[in-house]
This record gives C-alpha cells, sequence and structure tokens, in this order.
C-alpha cells in the first residue's frame, strides 16, 4: 500500500508539539516537505529543526489559527516557499478550562471555540483554496475526538467544538469530492500529551487509563500513523469520516 509521500508538500497545524508535532515528523519520515505552523514560535521552529537535522525537508510559518490573516499569509508563504500543498492536517487544538456550563465566562467559550472549531474551518478555507488552485487535489485531516461524540462533563466548548469539527469533515468532504480533495478526521482517545494536563493531576490519568479497555493512554505517533494513512494513497477511497483511535473507549 502507497503511504509515501517524496516529493508531496504536506501542511501540519498545531505542529509545536503533541500529536502535532509527531505528524509532522512521520510525514517527514515519509519523504515529504513539511509546513510546520504552530502559535508558539520556538516549539514550532524546534520541530522544523528537528525534522532538517535528521534529513528531512521543514519550514516553520507562525500561525494563530483562529485569526484569518495570519491563517492566509501562512498558508501562501508555504505554497510560496515549499510548493503546491498536497494534504495537511489540522490539530491545532486548546482544552480550555473545566467547568460546568453555568460557570464559564463568555471569553472562555470564546476561546475554546475560536481554535478549536473556527479555526479547522480557516486552515480548510485556505487549504481547500490552494489546492483548488493547484487542480490536482489532496487531502486533509482534522483532528477531532472521540468526545466528538458523546458529552463530558465540565468539557462544554470542547465537546462542542469537537462535535462541530465532525460536522465541518463531512460537508467539507461533500462539497469538495468531485474536485479529487478528500476530507476525512482522526478521533483520538486520551493520549500522552500537554493538554491533558497530567503532571499536576495524577488521579485524572487513572481514571482516563481506566476509561480505555486497553488499559493505557494513546502515545502521539500512533495518532499520528492514523492521519498519515488517511492522507495516503492506501485511503485513497475513503473521505468524509471519521477514523477512531481510542483504545476500545468508545466501544463500552
Amino acid at each position: 500500500m502507497n503511504n509515501s509521500f517524496k516529493n508531496q508538500v504536506v501542511l501540519v497545524t498545531g505542529a509545536g508539539s503533541g500529536i502535532g508535532r509527531a505528524s509532522a515528523f512521520a510525514f517527514a519520515k515519509r519523504g515529504a516537505a513539511v509546513a510546520v505552523l504552530d502559535h508558539a514560535e520556538e516549539s514550532g521552529a524546534d520541530t522544523a529543526w528537528k525534522i532538517r537535522e535528521g534529513g528531512g525537508k521543514a519550514r516553520f510559518f507562525r500561525a494563530d489559527v483562529s485569526r484569518e490573516e495570519e491563517v492566509s499569509r501562512a498558508v501562501a508563504h508555504a505554497v510560496a516557499t515549499l510548493g503546491p500543498i498536497n494534504a495537511a492536517h489540522n490539530n491545532a487544538g486548546i482544552a480550555g478550562a473545566r467547568k460546568p456550563l453555568d460557570a464559564i465566562e463568555e471569553g472562555e467559550w470564546d476561546a475554546v471555540i475560536d481554535v478549536n472549531l473556527k479555526g479547522i474551518w480557516l486552515c480548510m478555507k485556505h487549504e481547500l483554496r490552494a489546492m483548488l488552485s493547484q487542480n490536482t487535489g489532496g487531502a486533509i485531516v482534522n483532528t477531532a475526538s472521540t468526545w466528538s461524540f458523546v458529552g463530558a462533563p465540565q468539557a462544554g466548548p470542547y465537546v462542542a467544538g469537537k462535535h462541530g469539527v465532525l460536522g465541518l469533515t463531512r460537508t467539507a468532504a461533500l462539497e469538495y469530492a468531485d474536485r479529487g480533495i478528500r476530507v476525512n478526521a482522526v478521533c483520538p482517545g486520551a493520549t500522552q500529551t500537554s493538554l491533558l494536563n497530567l503532571d499536576e493531576n495524577p488521579e485524572r490519568e487513572r481514571d482516563l487509563v481506566r476509561a480505555h479497555p486497553l488499559g493505557r493512554l494513546a502515545q502521539p505517533g500512533e495518532i499520528a500513523e492514523a492521519v498519515v494513512w488517511l492522507c495516503s494513497g492506501a485511503a485513497s477511497f475513503i473521505t468524509g469520516q471519521c477514523l477512531v483511535v481510542d483504545g476500545g473507549f468508545l466501544a463500552k
């Protein structure tokens, strides 16, 4: 099965850490030139540097995915620097405050939705425009969540945003299928990244482990492998789907 990305350009958002960084590494390992996007300049630049240090090709482009002018500029610079975009992984996201709905402030709600939902839309908007102008098709994978399917107490904005990501993914898949652009989502279970903030809450880690039948958390690289597969020729007839990578969480 074809999962080589030699002579292709792949854009990854939130690539400064966690799943995004693992995804950038995984694409680079398979020969892609990687456009590394992140709002955090130091960690994003470090991801690109590590890829180049390993013999790969990567450039860092700073962007806050909730701001259209920054997304538009970053995508345009990526195309001008690395070439036409063949695939994209929209992964940037934040957890937000853990509060019941009646305690959430408007600004807290907006902060999560702006990054996790609006940010996915903005990135798709400009990636799709780039792919359409190339007229070569492409593949996009958005990071959703197991919480795209179920509720979770004290995580209202995050859950709402991740439900929305699935809706955007399916809509985009229908709108651009006839142009050769596939759009899918990956839905991770709890993954060992800084987003979970487990260092300060070991009890929560134990609860999360117990909630996953495989008895552990996912590693970022395991999610990245699913993303790479969805973008590859091996998944050429798959669009509008969400690949759940959750250690059995949703099977219960």
